[in-house]
């Protein structure tokens, strides 16, 4: 079974009937089959915090959200994870590309990588950091945890997770 299926799998099999993404190469694959699939609802947002408040919106009509991203954007959530999805502690599970780390070719990308953690860990924010492919078998105990908890939850998936950056 490809990871993307797993993850798909995983969210399906936890409730989670409504997906928004943000377009990121590394998610692709997850994204493409999430779009695939008829148990789960799939809108794209054109920004992570627009994502968010879609998301809320879907809890509160009674759906269990998640939201597909990449860590550059974290900057841009701070407000609406504070004052909307926390405030109102609704659970979110977050399944992040962790861009910045070892080998990344796009320069820019490294600062936001410096920052993510920190902001995530100010904010309370369990994380949990998917650097090898045997690490999604936690991915399941992950969504329990957010949805028993109303708790957001990020999930970061580096380059390694998903098979590296390929030829430079």
């Amino acid at each position: 079974m490809s990871i993307d299926k797993r993850i798909a799998d995983d969210l399906a099999a936890n409730g989670v009937s409504f997906v928004t993404t943000v377009p990121c190469k590394q998610l692709a694959g997850v994204i493409e089959e999430i779009d695939q699939r008829d148990d789960i609802f799939h809108i794209p947002s054109n920004k992570e915090d627009e994502g968010m408040g879609l998301c809320a919106g879907a809890w509160m009509g009674g759906k269990r959200p998640a939201i597909i991203m990449q860590n550059t954007a974290i900057g841009v959530t701070i407000n609406t994870l504070a004052t909307l999805i926390q405030y109102y502690r609704m659970p979110l599970p977050m399944l992040i590309s962790y861009r910045g780390e070892l080998r990344e070719p796009v320069a820019c990308q490294v600062e936001m990588a410096v920052h993510t953690k920190a902001l995530l860990a100010q904010m309370n924010i369990p994380t949990y950091h998917f650097h090898w492919q045997k690490d999604v078998e936690e991915f399941d105990n992950i969504l329990k945890y957010t949805f028993m908890c109303n708790k957001p939850v990020a999930i970061l998936t580096d380059a390694n997770f998903w098979g590296g950056y390929g030829d430079q």
